[in-house]
């Protein structure tokens, strides 16, 4: 298991409540600063925001593209892709076309994930395939569309969807359908250190929550590292 400070490196600490102020923002930034957190991840409206929090810092800003469903036209995707890098974000984390994936139209998948990626120019696009919606057979199916369209990692939920977050066994899927060519993000419903270091155990190399604080603390017995 990683030590408290790999831990934190792991995370993307999330702030993605529609509701979410400007001040719950700028909180968020500060908790992600006091506790070394790596990643950040805000709705595209904080992106600006987040980035000018941090100041410079080491931890990066991810910005969500048709969260939480997925359902915009490929262009809507890429356009806002364009504006959260220019805005500064590091990464993406971009919701896949659930509705084409569940009528196997693999062709409108791909091509809309590729689109993003080519707009992303070298940023790492994270695709989120809401598994708890899927069965086993379209969660393999979407990872090698994924893989195929350029994809940095595979991404289990958003964390809004009424059929669930991740679990230890769905990570598990991913990591083996994906293998070394590309990352896996554990999201949705992590609250605890348990929830955390069970999704590393499974596969994942990051995982998203917005109990950051309090999952750094079980690990690190105390206040924040910084």
């Amino acid at each position: 298991m990683p030590d408290s400070l790999q831990l934190a490196k792991a995370i993307d600490h999330s702030v993605l409540k529609p509701e979410a102020s400007r001040a719950d923002v700028l909180d968020g930034a500060r908790l992600v600063r006091e506790w070394l957190i790596g990643y950040y991840c805000v709705q595209p409206i904080w992106v600006r925001e987040a980035v000018a929090a941090l100041d410079g810092g080491a931890a990066r800003v991810v910005s969500v593209i048709g969260f939480p469903h997925g359902c915009e036209r490929t262009l809507v995707k890429v356009e806002a892709a364009r504006i959260a890098v220019g805005e500064g974000a590091a990464e993406l984390d971009m919701v896949i076309n659930l509705g084409g994936l569940m009528s196997g139209d693999v062709g409108l998948v791909t091509a809309d994930i590729a689109a993003v990626v080519v707009a992303a120019q070298g940023t790492p696009v994270k695709v989120i395939l809401e598994t708890a919606a899927l069965d086993d057979e379209r969660k393999r199916l979407a990872c090698r569309l994924c893989i195929e369209a350029g994809a940095a990692f595979v991404k289990t939920s958003t964390g809004f969807h009424a059929a669930g977050g991740a679990t230890t066994d769905d990570v598990r899927l991913l990591r083996l359908e994906v293998g070394s060519s590309a990352g896996v993000k554990a999201s949705g419903g992590i609250r605890t250190l348990a929830d955390a270091q069970a999704m590393i155990a499974a596969g994942a190399n990051r995982v998203g929550t917005s109990a950051s604080a309090a999952i750094l603390a079980a690990a690190h017995g105390g206040p924040p590292l910084r």
